[in-house]
């Protein structure tokens, strides 16, 4: 930045969440001042610390216009939503209502407060099970659960808004997020687990008694499920990349987010052993309903338009960071304080 020239403003939706934290500071690393509107019930206030935290709801639209005026943002990253496709077939209506509502509601407030570049989060599961391997963007959208149903619907409005009301917008399509960042000050912890490797690392570490594997019939390999892993902070860059496209980009688009290669359940608990040295138990289950057997992005189109070139490609690479981030943190009253225990 030139002389006492104020960073530019972001709104992150979501921002003391897992991928909102990282996101944040890649945010401040480029110049800008992010501002996390979170209502930390699965987000951590101990995570926010490279710029201010208005604690609130994506459904208050009143308290959403408040922090919008006070802090002017130039753009928006909207990354608050609940993300466990299971419990989304259980319980569909709370997804519609945070997922979809809630979005709605924070794009009219957008519109109120003149803000008209979003930047949103959304996931491999609008494809469903796929037609080919690997998945491009033009794949067709047959979503097999109302958390890939809500995500496509998102995408829809924001497509709507574009042609209505000018809005721009850039929809990112992760696979599966995974790792931490790589000198520890962040990393992955929910209230309640549902990922596959943070599941992982806890029985590694003797939290855990076994893993439980969801289908050992697939028609894969090794007969488990596999899924495209992309490292957080290699996602974290593509929404600043996103949000610089934005500034000359004129229509709604996707981009998928992945490394363009699979690894099994199998594969990722055989990684984990390797990386920490501890065995790791695991049970067998039967299949979830719904579970694609393989989701692997072809994310040739993010590296082509916008530049994208992830730096954490190797499954070692991406469990090693979140194990370190386990080792060190989690035992600790981080979770509390924001602070590593002595």
């Amino acid at each position: 930045m030139l002389g006492s020239e104020e960073p530019r403003s972001v709104l992150v939706t979501g921002g003391a969440g897992y991928i909102g934290a990282h996101v944040c500071r890649a945010l401040a690393s480029s110049g800008y001042r992010p501002i996390s509107y979170d209502n930390l019930s699965h987000g951590h206030a101990w995570a926010v610390r490279w710029g201010p935290l208005e604690t609130g709801d994506l459904l208050d639209g009143a308290r959403l216009e408040a922090v919008m005026r006070q802090y002017r943002p130039q753009a928006v990253i909207h990354l608050a939503g609940l993300i466990a496709a299971g419990e989304s077939v259980v319980d569909p209506v709370i997804y519609y209502r945070n997922n979809l509502t809630a979005t709605l509601v924070l794009l009219e407030t957008m519109r109120t407060c003149a803000i008209h570049r979003i930047v949103f989060s959304s996931s491999a599961g609008v494809y469903g099970e796929p037609d080919q391997i690997p998945i491009p963007e033009m794949h067709p959208q047959r979503p097999v659960n109302p958390y890939g149903a809500s995500k496509g619907m998102v995408e829809r409005i924001l497509t709507d808004f574009g042609g209505a009301y000018g809005l721009k917008s850039l929809s990112l399509r992760y696979f599966n997020a995974v790792g931490a960042s790589p000198d520890g000050d962040i990393g992955e912890s929910h209230p309640k687990e549902t990922h596959l490797v943070p599941l992982v690392l806890d029985v590694a570490a003797g939290l855990r008694p076994h893993i439980e594997i969801y289908g050992g019939d697939f028609p894969t390999n090794d007969g488990t499920c596999i899924r495209d892993y992309v490292h957080v902070c290699d996602l974290a860059d593509a929404h600043i990349l996103a949000l610089k496209h934005l500034e000359r980009e004129i229509r709604a688009r996707a981009f998928n987010l992945g490394n363009e290669k699979g690894a099994s359940v199998r594969e990722v608990i055989d990684t984990a052993i390797k990386v920490t040295g501890r065995q790791i138990s695991s049970r067998m289950r039967s299949r979830r309903p719904g579970d694609p057997a393989m989701l692997v992005a072809d994310a040739s189109l993010a590296k082509e338009v916008l530049g994208w070139r992830p730096a954490y490609s190797s499954l070692e690479q991406q469990i090693a960071t979140a194990w370190d981030w386990h080792e060190r943190y989690r035992s600790s009253d981080v979770r509390q304080t924001g602070r590593r225990s002595s």
